[in-house]
């Protein structure tokens, strides 16, 4: 069985075209828990629950996808975001497989913005090179696609939940030391870019870039240097009170 683990916090609005995605699949033998946050002031637990999903208790993104894998009845995981779509409905079905044909411990799927900017097309492509030359010296893979057995899962401790920022970098770079990490050749992962649109495409690419050369210089990032904010209900309640001052 898969167990697919979505950390959420007020994705009422995105959540619903994922788990429509995931339950178009050809592949069935899966289960969906959603690790919410228990900040969550929107439906995100009802629209859950009206899909099938179970819902467990979340928090911070690490601390949610832990949860969810504590509670996966799965031999493999799949982590995803609630703002992906899955691209067909072939997608499971072949990328289960080639996970099992590949033999990995772990693995990540390229990705696809959700937009028809040219300027978007471009930072995906590079964040997929990036991925495909590091993948075996220094595995990175995107926080919102990574498949891994649940047994290595619990063998590294699952994501370190004192990281605030590329604590999925550093989740598959310690897998890549236990286990065969790797970029799985069957599909693109679609993503949505409102974190682009929100915190704009320049501060994304430095803020990345900056933490990169933390990694290498000083090591896991374990303060909040970069600001780093897991969900959209904050900024979306504090645009609403911008426009009610206003």
């Amino acid at each position: 069985m898969l167990s697919i683990v979505i950390p959420t916090y007020n994705e009422e609005e995105y959540l619903p075209f994922l788990l429509r995605s995931i339950q178009g699949q050809t592949y069935k033998d899966y289960e969906v828990i959603v690790a919410d946050s228990p900040n969550t002031t929107d439906k995100t637990r009802e629209i859950a629950a009206s899909f099938g999903a179970r819902v467990v208790e979340g928090g911070m993104v690490a601390d949610g996808r832990n949860n969810g894998a504590a509670a996966a009845k799965g031999e493999n995981l799949l982590f995803l975001d609630a703002d992906v779509v899955l691209p067909d409905p072939w997608f499971l079905q072949m990328t289960v497989a080639e996970f099992e044909k590949r033999a990995f411990g772990a693995a990540t799927c390229q990705v696809v913005p959700l937009s028809d900017k040219k300027i978007d097309k471009v930072m995906h492509e590079a964040f997929n090179y990036f991925m495909f030359v590091t993948q075996e010296a220094v595995p990175h893979a995107p926080g919102f696609c990574i498949f891994a057995r649940k047994a290595v899962h619990d063998k590294i401790g699952g994501f370190d939940a004192e990281i605030k920022l590329a604590e999925d970098h550093d989740y598959v770079n310690r897998i890549g030391k236990v286990a065969k990490f790797g970029l799985l050749k069957t599909y693109k992962i679609p993503v949505s870019v409102r974190r682009f649109d929100r915190d704009g495409r320049l501060n994304i690419a430095v803020k990345y870039l900056l933490c990169e050369l933390h990694l290498l210089t000083k090591g896991k990032v374990k303060s909040d240097i970069f600001k780093y904010s897991f969900g959209y209900g904050e900024a979306k309640e504090e645009k609403e009170k911008t426009s009610i001052r206003s």
